[in-house]
């Protein structure tokens, strides 16, 4: 369960990124981040999302912002779809989702009458001082980096 909302500091973390190098939040203050929660590399709407983020990527760079995304998946995997797709943006291991579980992602799940464990699609905007400007909830893959991109032209 998530213990802060919009206009609280976003909880400081260090994870691996596909390399194997250590990334810690807090590193990435002055600069907007949108931090991105999703399921598993290379599947359809993980890969819409991640590629929506590819093709407008330029346009959040020109702004000066950071595009993070954040999956159990181990950082193999990570550099596979990275390549695989071109992604030119950090993705980080929660490889125990213990950063899933500190920003209230890792819940309860149903597919097709089964029950399990997993990542609740969930993007958090954090502004260059880390206070979480907007929270995402329930995102729908395949226009929301635009959705986040004309939210923070406002």
């Amino acid at each position: 369960m998530r213990t802060f909302t919009e206009g609280s500091i976003a909880p400081d973390f260090e994870l691996k990124d596909q390399n194997g190098d250590s990334v810690r939040l807090s590193n990435l203050r002055g600069s907007t981040v949108v931090l991105y929660f999703y399921p598993k590399d290379d599947t359809p709407g993980c890969t819409k999302e991640a590629c929506g983020f590819r093709d407008i990527y330029s346009d959040y760079t020109a702004r000066g912002i950071k595009v993070v995304g954040i999956s159990p998946d181990d950082a193999k995997k990570h550099t596979k779809f990275i390549n695989k797709y071109q992604l030119p943006f950090t993705l980080l291991s929660d490889e125990d989702h213990q950063v899933c579980e500190t920003y209230g992602v890792w819940a309860l799940k149903k597919f097709m009458g089964k029950e399990y464990m997993g990542v609740l699609r969930t993007t958090f905007v954090i502004a260059a001082d880390g206070t979480i400007r907007k929270i995402y909830e329930n995102v729908k893959p395949e226009d929301h980096a635009e959705e986040i991109l004309g939210s923070l032209d406002q």
